[in-house]
């Protein structure tokens, strides 16, 4: 009879170590995981290409003269998004075409069109992504 509580008691001490030790992996695979490690400046520096300024109409009868810095996520992505300069200013130019004045204006107006060219080219990259678009200068007249 001691032996039969002796083995129950080591198959239930064994069972709870074993759920103990499934729940624990089941909620580090379910946990988020940690926020990436933020980029210093250099490395946002050294990921970013700067997009030099241009010039477009707006849907009104105004002009726009703006210039941006696309951050990517990593060297590789950097050398396409280079490759595929001309297809971000063609990106660029059709977003702002379908845009007027009041429309840009404000911080909401720059977040709006910085947050739609992220979108457009992000979709265009195939090595890595695109994780900030900053508006560097902007004119309208």
């Amino acid at each position: 009879m001691k032996n039969k509580a002796v083995t129950i008691t080591m198959v239930i001490v064994a069972t709870c170590v074993l759920l103990g030790a499934v729940g624990w992996v089941v909620v580090k695979q379910m946990s988020p995981k940690a926020e990436a490690k933020e980029q210093s400046i250099e490395e946002v520096l050294s990921y970013s290409v700067d997009v030099p300024e241009l010039t477009t109409n707006l849907s009104s009868d105004d002009f726009i003269r703006i210039s941006f810095k696309i951050q990517t996520d990593g060297k590789k992505a950097k050398e396409e998004l280079q490759q595929r300069d001309f297809m971000v200013n063609n990106i660029i130019i059709e977003e702002l075409s379908e845009l007027n004045a009041t429309d840009l204006k404000g911080k909401k107006g720059k977040e709006l069109i910085e947050t739609t060219i992220r979108k457009r080219v992000d979709s265009l990259m195939q090595e890595g992504s695109v994780e900030k678009v900053y508006i560097t200068s902007m004119m309208i007249q």
